[in-house]
């Protein structure tokens, strides 16, 4: 045997103990994230039954919101007046459920035709467009978690709205959703929104009213009844055809 083949051998066989040294590096690693984050959702576990019904508490992002209002003097006063389902105008949630989750009461927490359609849209606009969120899944993201796009945060908010939908009724979550979404700076709840935008209660809203409301999400800082922004008047249009 040469000294150029002994050399060739050596190294074959260095690089394949360096490949499985890594290899085992890797999964000891993916096994301490895996430990640490079954640790870390059974901190945030909710108590379900705390959220089956009763009043409805401040979110997580109603929370971070007070919290970076301190930071940015401009920045309103939070709006937020939460109102149970029964005194929210059907308007509303038929207009929210057309704008964000059409098939809400026939899937368990996740839309997965939804996902790949918003999956082709994105490939096809070369961007991160939809996410083919349900009502579910944001409810949960409001309440429990933040804005991150982190796979982590993807995973923790798939697990809580299967919780979630096993342990909710569907008119519960929505009751949930409609009072702690987003419809501008600082104004969370349809009941804050339709006092800010027309000065009347959510109960009062008109069809109107409520599909330029559904037509502010997912982007209610920017797009709104304020605003007007032309993304803003094309989904309203969209919207209507529905009513």
């Amino acid at each position: 045997m040469s000294f150029y083949s002994l050399k060739l051998r050596l190294y074959d066989f260095l690089s394949a103990r360096t490949s499985i040294r890594i290899i085992r590096w890797s999964l000891r690693i993916l096994l301490l994230v895996f430990i640490m984050d079954t640790g870390y959702l059974i901190g945030i576990w909710p108590d379900w039954s705390l959220y089956q019904e009763g009043p409805v508490q401040q979110s997580n992002f109603i929370r971070q919101y007070i919290f970076e209002q301190y930071q940015n003097p401009g920045w309103r006063n939070l709006r937020w007046k939460p109102k149970p389902i029964s005194k929210i105008s059907r308007h509303m949630v038929r207009a929210l459920i057309v704008a964000e989750d059409a098939r809400f009461y026939s899937h368990s927490g996740i839309d997965m035709e939804a996902l790949q359609s918003a999956m082709e849209y994105n490939l096809s606009e070369k961007r991160l467009v939809y996410g083919g969120s349900t009502i579910s899944q944001q409810t949960v993201k409001n309440i429990f978690l933040s804005a991150s796009r982190n796979p982590l945060r993807k995973w923790h908010e798939l697990l809580l709205t299967i919780g979630m939908e096993r342990n909710l009724t569907k008119k519960r979550i929505l009751e949930l959703y409609l009072n702690v979404v987003e419809f501008g700076r600082g104004i969370y709840g349809v009941e804050a929104a339709a006092r800010f935008y027309w000065g009347k209660s959510a109960s009062r809203l008109t069809v109107r009213q409520a599909i330029e409301l559904a037509a502010s999400l997912p982007s209610p800082v920017r797009h709104n009844p304020a605003t007007r922004t032309k993304s803003f008047k094309k989904r309203v249009k969209k919207i209507s055809r529905y009513f």
